[in-house]
């Protein structure tokens, strides 16, 4: 890569709840739950520990969210990128929005599954993501390597699928290929089952604000 440090740029919106104030950090693209909403998500993702503690944990430093894009961008226009899509977000009026939870799904690998709570797709979404899209474009680059990620001594790898999910994300994820949804956890698929079974009650949120973060080692939202 010429010498250059990669990183990548994700953002993305976190179930939240009403009344709490948009907000924008340069180095995270992220929204945070209200109380209620985010002790409903990690009540989940601690059940599905029980069944996997090789799992993740939601927590301070992994905040459930909506991933709206994922893109690679070079370190020197990491400011341009920022202020790209503050302009952006400064117009969206996303704190007003209503998005609405509607089930569990998960993604199976092997015996396990990633889960997580669909979220059903809006206009606005849609024009959000579209809108970040075309911001970031001049900054795009094609391809990442594992050195856009950041890693943890208890993970310290990163696997081509995911440096290829982010270099893909336009157009495989986003669009009408676009599906939004909360990462909750992983667990086998055989309990995974067993919980997309069970009733689940629908309920609407809004989101509270959006940051850029470096992409992490795990693949999730």
């Amino acid at each position: 890569m010429d010498g250059q440090r990669w990183v990548s740029c994700r953002p993305g919106f976190l179930i939240s709840g009403p009344g709490m104030l948009f907000c924008i950090r340069r180095q995270s693209f992220r929204v945070s739950y209200d109380q209620e909403n985010r002790e409903h998500a990690e009540a989940v993702n601690a059940r599905l520990l029980k069944d996997f503690p090789k799992g993740f944990s939601l927590g301070e430093t992994h905040h459930p969210h909506i991933s709206i894009l994922q893109r690679y961008v070079r370190t020197a226009d990491l400011d341009k990128v920022y202020a790209a899509a503050s302009a952006i977000l400064a117009k969206s009026k996303a704190a007003d929005w209503k998005l609405k939870a509607l089930k569990y799904y998960y993604i199976p690998w092997k015996d396990i599954g990633l889960a997580g709570i669909v979220i059903k797709p809006t206009d606005a979404l849609l024009k959000l993501q579209q809108s970040l899209i075309d911001a970031v474009a001049p900054f795009t680059a094609k391809i990442g390597t594992a050195a856009a990620f950041v890693t943890t001594p208890e993970e310290p790898g990163i696997n081509k699928p995911t440096i290829d999910y982010v270099a893909t994300f336009v157009p495989k994820a986003s669009g009408k290929n676009f599906n939004p949804h909360v990462t909750v956890g992983i667990a086998a698929q055989h309990y995974l089952k067993d919980m997309l079974a069970e009733p689940f009650d629908e309920f609407t949120f809004s989101p509270a604000g959006a940051s850029i973060i470096l992409f992490p080692t795990r693949r999730s939202g």
